[in-house]
């Protein structure tokens, strides 16, 4: 086996979209969705990793310019390997834990993005329009909630 020059050995390796997202729930494990103005389907508080953040870094930024909350997060819940799915390329999707919210939290939050139009609590079963890999990311979340112990998963599917 013929080794690569190093630089083209750096230039072959695979780069991976990333995401960060925040689980908040009640008490009873209704979970915050938001209604972003530009997808057809509802999401969690997250987003996009930027070049050079790390994840959790994202997931406190996004959640602050998303609902105005701004402090440090729990625990890492999940760690999902998504697919490509023909429209966005293979990634890596973390959750954390956003730690428990009120309904009347939720009525009281600053919602000064345009990218979302709303936010509320739901059950997972009534939830509003959710991508299958998401609710089963989340669902995954919510039980590692529960046993305090990380999930890693392959398109919300637990390994």
């Amino acid at each position: 086996m013929e080794l690569l020059p190093f630089d083209e050995y750096v230039r072959s390796l695979a780069r991976e979209r990333m995401s960060a997202g925040v689980l908040f729930r009640d008490e009873d494990d209704r979970v915050l969705l938001v209604e972003p103005s530009y997808k057809d389907h509802w999401d969690i508080p997250g987003g996009a990793v930027d070049a050079a953040e790390a994840p959790w870094a994202t997931a406190r930024r996004e959640v602050r310019e998303e609902l105005g909350i701004d402090r440090a997060f729990g625990r890492l819940l999940v760690i999902d390997h998504v697919a490509d799915d023909g429209g966005m390329p293979e990634g890596i999707a973390f959750l954390f834990d956003g730690g428990l919210i009120t309904a009347a939290q939720v009525r009281a939050l600053d919602l000064t993005d345009p990218e979302i139009l709303s936010a509320g609590l739901h059950h997972l079963g009534a939830a509003p329009k959710l991508k299958p890999a998401l609710a089963a990311r989340v669902a995954v979340a919510l039980t590692a909630v529960h046993t305090h112990c990380p999930i890693l998963c392959d398109n919300g599917n637990p390994t």
